[in-house]
């Protein structure tokens, strides 16, 4: 049976290598997930627009368990992101990952859940102290927050860290 998020079978001779030696995906657990995006970052943020599809890099922290980024209010992602009705959250998607192409290693996250503008002061106090900086300059002061729902991954190539290391 094929893994949704690698299309390798399960429960082969080798996890770690296919018969040619290319490295073979490895699914990630939801710990080893947080802890490869814990450091924050750039990821990208996946949404169904009033255009159509729509991705965007975002600056992120991981925080109470949430991703946080900021954009400005009455931006594109402001109103694309907005239902429109009370207590309704969009459903979108979150994607971090890194690539090491000269070693043929990479790990790659994919967070699934609803978000949130952030509009009592209480929380966005709470937020803030995520410590999330956005990259494009002007007024990004709008916090909003994922809570996740599915949180998968895969790492292909390279050999996890030993316990020790975490």
């Amino acid at each position: 049976m094929a893994d949704d998020m690698t299309g390798a079978e399960s429960g082969g001779a080798s996890e770690r290598e296919s018969g040619g030696g290319a490295p073979v995906p490895e699914a990630l657990d939801e710990a080893e997930c947080l802890r490869l995006i814990s450091p924050g970052g750039i990821g990208r943020l996946a949404y169904l627009g009033r255009y159509g599809p729509t991705i965007l890099p975002v600056n992120y922290r991981l925080y109470e368990g949430t991703i946080v980024f900021r954009t400005a209010h009455d931006s594109p992602t402001d109103e694309d992101l907005r239902t429109g009705i009370a207590d309704a959250d969009y459903k979108v998607a979150f994607e971090i990952d890194e690539l090491r192409p000269e070693t043929r290693e990479a790990w790659s996250v994919l967070i699934q859940g609803s978000v949130r503008h952030v509009e009592s002061e209480n929380e966005r106090a709470s937020v803030r102290e995520s410590g999330v900086e956005p990259w494009a300059g002007g007024a990004r002061e709008l916090y909003l927050r994922i809570q996740p729902t599915r949180i998968t991954g895969r790492r292909i190539g390279g050999k996890p860290p030993a316990a020790a290391d975490r």
